[in-house]
Formats: structure tokens, C-alpha cells, sequence
């Protein structure tokens, strides 16, 4: 779990994240993908924030919001330098641990459809491409990803 002294670091690796996509972004959709350190202390202010960290180094985040049955998943990011190796998989664990402790149906997420190995993971992970909006972050389009946590049999 993320701490508040935190808050530059997560900003930080979001920057490094996403610096390779910024031209598919338009500026204001990259300013809220990335986030300020004091974005980030206001996110978790509304749900929780989880780092990996390398060496004393923040290399990966991932943070949710409740929303009714559905936990939304929002802000993950994994350092370049340490994509391939599980960062993204145990991030996304972390969240979904935290669901199914907490009662929440689903989780939901937001994405890019140029964010290839990102959607990748998710679909690895058992989320699905679902219609509901929201399909644009300030001008950059997305589309939303659910995976239900208690399927039917």
C-alpha cells in the first residue's frame, strides 16, 4: 500500500509509465493520465494506492475507487524497465484481492486501444471489452474493460 510521502514517486513512475505514448494522448488527457503528486494524494483520499517497488524505487502503481458493486481500477502504471516481469500481474492481484475481500461484484477499468500490452494483460487477467462509456479521457479515446468477480456457474 502507498503512503502519502509517496506521492511524488507514483507521479513519477506514471510519468515513466506513459512518457512513450504521450504524442497518442492529447495534453490534457496525458496531464490526467499522469497525475501531480497532489492528484495522487487525492486518489488516495478516495480509495486505495499500491506500488511495486524495486530497490527503493517506485517501478509500478495501481490504485481503485469503490463505485457501488464495482471496483474501478485507475492510475497503473509499470516502468519500462520492468515490464515482462510479473509487475503488472501482482498489481493488478493486489486489486483484485482487495474486491473480493470487500465484496465488490466486478472490477472495471478504463483503457486506451493503443495501449497494446496493457490490454493484453488485462485480458490474460479475465477482464472483457464492454460497450458502457466512458469512450474518451479529453479527447483521446478509450473504452472500458469489466471482469466479474463471481461469475455464474
Amino acid at each position: 500500500m502507498a503512503a502519502p510521502e509517496d506521492a511524488a514517486q507514483i507521479a513519477a513512475a506514471l510519468r515513466r509509465s506513459f512518457a512513450e505514448y504521450e504524442p497518442l494522448y492529447t495534453p490534457a488527457a496525458f496531464a490526467a493520465t499522469v497525475c501531480t503528486p497532489g492528484q495522487i494524494l487525492e486518489r488516495m483520499s478516495e480509495g486505495p494506492v499500491w506500488v511495486a517497488v524495486e530497490n527503493g524505487t517506485i517501478v509500478g502503481t495501481v490504485s481503485a475507487v469503490p463505485r457501488v458493486r464495482a471496483l474501478y481500477v485507475r492510475g497503473m502504471g509499470v516502468d519500462p524497465a520492468m515490464r515482462g516481469r510479473g509487475t503488472g500481474r501482482a498489481l493488478l492481484e493486489r486489486a483484485e484481492e482487495f474486491a473480493s475481500r470487500n465484496g465488490f461484484d466486478r472490477l472495471l477499468l478504463s483503457t486506451t486501444p493503443f495501449l497494446l500490452s496493457a490490454i493484453r494483460l488485462y485480458e490474460k487477467h479475465g477482464f472483457r471489452r464492454e460497450d458502457s462509456g466512458p469512450h474518451d479521457l479529453l479527447g483521446t479515446p478509450l473504452f472500458t474493460m469489466i471482469k466479474d468477480l463471481n461469475p455464474p456457474a
